[in-house]
């Protein structure tokens, strides 16, 4: 079976992957989440693959669906919406910041300053 097969049977509702076998055959049981882009229905799956071919060319996306620059940016950020990001740049927390501090790498000012930024 192939997650299209899957998107189709579960149209669309969340599900939970309970076994999963390796090639080497071994299995693995539990409870996994499906990756998030395994849970995009199968159309959104294809656009979302289309633009990474396309290194994020926008240009490139209307050309292919044969759609305006509004509708590319109109789906991307309906997908966007369903997917959860990594903070790649988190707030330091309030040790983070004393560490910093006693290495020596910020002044005090700018320590109270990180300190005292709304989080």
């Amino acid at each position: 079976m192939d997650w299209q097969e899957l998107t189709d049977l579960t149209r669309g509702q969340p599900f939970v992957i309970e076994r999963v076998r390796l090639p080497s055959g071994v299995a693995i049981e539990g409870r996994f989440e499906p990756p998030q882009l395994a849970q995009l229905g199968i159309d959104d799956q294809v656009f979302v693959a289309a633009f990474v071919r396309a290194h994020g060319s926008i240009k490139e996306m209307e050309r292919i669906f044969g759609v305006s620059y509004p509708t590319v940016k109109s789906r991307l950020k309906r997908i966007a919406a369903h997917l959860e990001f990594v903070d790649t740049d988190p707030e330091p927390s309030g040790s983070d910041v004393v560490e910093r501090l006693r290495r020596g790498e910020i002044s005090a000012e700018e320590a109270l300053a990180e300190l005292e930024r709304p989080r």
